[in-house]
């Protein structure tokens, strides 16, 4: 994050709610970039956020591929659906017996101009269903596309990436009812597609 301070981008991280560490947590925002993640780790730490990630991102990138191997995380190959189910049932069973907080980008891939592209369900379903005590908490991501909207370079200059946090929902009822209401709250908090 420090570094990007360089290209004059600022962040902002709004969460007027007091979020317990004490239970698990599952984080569902949209994804605008690999700049999302960062300040989540950040301004989350408290949570110890473990992430679902492509399964792709496990090796060639020094220390973050090392973190997602060996951090906790949930490395999934989407091409092999039932791989998915495993590592996800398996993260939702940690984050549930140890307390931490999981993250998805229930998008499944990148916004690359900011505009959210519809939820694909079954991950955080699975997530739900093996972390019963889990609080939802639902975050909106806005102008992290901006920093890569040339590619990898040049990088944007100046951009302001705010994460707006909503309020959090008990993990309880109509899984698919719930996944719908996150989705709305998400969406409704996205202002940055220029």
């Amino acid at each position: 994050m420090r570094c990007t301070n360089i290209l004059g981008t600022r962040y902002k991280f709004e969460n007027p709610f007091e979020i317990p560490i004490d239970r698990p947590l599952i984080i569902v925002t949209n994804h605008q970039s690999m700049y999302d993640i960062p300040p989540l780790i950040w301004y989350m730490r408290r949570h110890h956020p473990k992430f679902v990630s492509k399964i792709e991102l496990g090796k060639g990138i020094p220390s973050v591929s090392f973190n997602l191997r060996h951090g906790g995380s949930a490395l999934i190959d989407r091409k092999d659906p039932k791989q998915a189910v495993e590592q996800l049932s398996k993260l939702g069973n940690y984050i549930e017996v140890h307390h931490r907080s999981a993250v998805i980008f229930p998008e499944g891939t990148r916004s690359r101009d900011g505009h959210p592209k519809k939820f694909r369900t079954t991950g955080l379903k699975v997530l739900m269903e093996n972390a019963p005590s889990a609080l939802l908490v639902p975050i909106s991501i806005n102008n992290s596309w901006k920093i890569l909207r040339y590619g990898k370079f040049p990088m944007g200059l100046g951009s302001y990436i705010q994460y707006k946090v909503h309020q959090p929902m008990e993990n309880r009822g109509d899984h698919l009812a719930l996944i719908n209401e996150l989705e709305s709250q998400i969406v409704q908090g996205i202002t940055s597609p220029a």
